[in-house]
């Protein structure tokens, strides 16, 4: 396979060309890049490691750039002032619907993600009301017992792999906490079960509905999923529950708009998806790292015992300053979505290069959190860089930007890190763990990085001191 891939490089060679060419009598540049392969562009290299394959085109290109991929093309910004442009949107000139619509579309389609302009921050401001300190307060205290009663079940050993462990975890948190506890055990695992094939859908190779492949099981577990939410919302309208389902069958905006039957159901298949899937992957490597660094291990284990309190309160997490530090170095050096997507609705220039309208652009935040333009020694995962004295995260304000920016800034943020430190403060009390000194990290890639081999640690009950 590999030499008949090599074959093909050698007959279809890519020579560097513009884009498109810049309107006559502008001082725009042309976006530079190459087509790749027939049809195929340049998609090989960037699904086998989409990492190594951004960070190549920069320094062959710069911080703008352009690929081929499937018969299509598609701009790649890598560097802070790059991704800003995008971000910022001043001249709403990029759609984030457009761009997100070929990747997960049928899967997640009217998500707050997949929405633009005034009805994206219509909808923005009933869903906040979800996300209010309060209501965090009130999702917190459905998990913590949740966390407890998992973290006791858990069977210590060598080989515990902890990124299916934590899927598993925070998957069933999803389901407990957005839907509510009232689901029996089947109705749980089923409705987790079609929630799993449609993030999976969103990843097929052939985006087709055939048969019983990956794309054709998604659009299944997403018309399973309305089904579910469609058949309870006349149920949750009705009561008073502290579930995020039940939150947004009665949440308005100051001006007293709600939302709809459907877009509650929309809503809620998009933000399971986007919680559980981050938080899975910044817990299991946050877990991977204090294993690899057991003095941070330590240090934030004497912390959480200094707490006194075996499980937190929202009011907590500013009282666990270490475990801040080290949540949001895993975040850069391995964010837990690699690359977003806009596509342009109107001619625009990004950095002084012209990008036409109806061109997809991919914004590699995880890139530009690598790049040593930005941050010193970017590939040691050092938690102390964003200690008040050092800062690093300073020199631009897009260059740690793992949750986005601009109008799409992740709604859920300070929920996927108050989940991920609850977890990890009770880990802390519990558990010690190591990761095997031979052991090498094999990432694979769906929404973010993600261990391809359920990232197997050393994991033993804590023997009190």
């Amino acid at each position: 396979m590999q030499s008949a891939l090599g074959s093909l490089s050698k007959a279809y060679p890519s020579a560097p060309r513009p884009l498109a060419e810049p309107p006559a009598g502008s001082d725009l540049k042309p976006v530079m890049g190459d087509p790749g392969l027939p049809f195929l562009g340049n998609s090989l290299e960037a699904l086998k490691d989409p990492l190594a394959s951004a960070m190549a085109r920069f320094e062959k290109y710069g911080p703008v750039s352009w690929s081929g991929s499937l018969n299509m093309n598609i701009v790649t910004l890598v560097g802070p002032d790059a991704i800003e442009c995008a971000w910022m949107n001043r001249e709403k000139a990029f759609s984030s619907e457009q761009g997100w619509e070929p990747m997960i579309g049928p899967f997640f389609r009217r998500g707050i993600m997949l929405m633009d302009f005034e009805e994206h921050m219509h909808h923005r401001r009933i869903l906040q009301q979800a996300f209010t300190r309060p209501r965090l307060n009130g999702y917190l205290d459905m998990m913590t017992p949740h966390i407890e009663k998992t973290l006791a079940d858990w069977e210590v050993g060598s080989g515990f792999r902890m990124y299916s462990r934590t899927k598993d975890l925070t998957l069933s948190l999803a389901t407990e906490v957005f839907v509510g506890a009232s689901l029996s055990e089947t109705e749980a695992h089923r409705l987790e079960e079609s929630f799993e094939a449609a993030v999976r859908g969103g990843q097929a190779m052939v985006r087709a509905d055939v048969r019983d492949w990956t794309w054709a099981r998604g659009l299944r577990g997403r018309e399973a999923l309305q089904q579910y939410f469609r058949s309870e919302i006349a149920a949750r309208r009705a009561g008073d529950g502290d579930d995020l389902f039940s939150v947004l069958c009665h949440s308005a905006d100051e001006d007293g708009n709600t939302f709809t039957d459907e877009d509650v159901v929309n809503h809620m298949i998009f933000v399971m998806m986007a919680a559980h899937d981050t938080s899975t992957i910044a817990l299991s490597m946050l877990t991977y790292f204090l294993g690899r660094y057991p003095e941070w291990q330590e240090r934030l284990r004497s912390e959480s015992l200094a707490l006194g309190k075996s499980t937190i309160d929202y009011d907590d997490l500013d009282k666990l300053p270490s475990l801040d530090l080290a949540f949001k170095e895993t975040l850069r050096i391995n964010a837990p979505v690699g690359m977003l997507f806009r596509k342009t609705v109107a001619d625009t220039d990004i950095l002084g290069h012209f990008v036409p309208k109806d061109t997809l652009v991919g914004i590699h935040a995880w890139a530009s959190m690598l790049r040593e333009e930005w941050w010193p020694n970017p590939t040691r995962w050092d938690p102390e860089r964003f200690a008040p004295e050092r800062r690093e995260d300073k020199v631009h304000r897009f260059a740690w930007a793992p949750f986005g920016g601009g109008a799409h800034k992740c709604i859920g943020l300070y929920f996927g890190g108050m989940e991920v430190k609850a977890i990890m403060h009770q880990m802390l009390q519990r558990f010690e763990w190591s990761v095997p000194s031979d052991y090498r990290l094999d990432l694979t890639y769906g929404t973010g990085p993600t261990p391809a081999d359920g990232l197997p640690i050393d994991l033993r009950h804590r023997v009190a001191h």
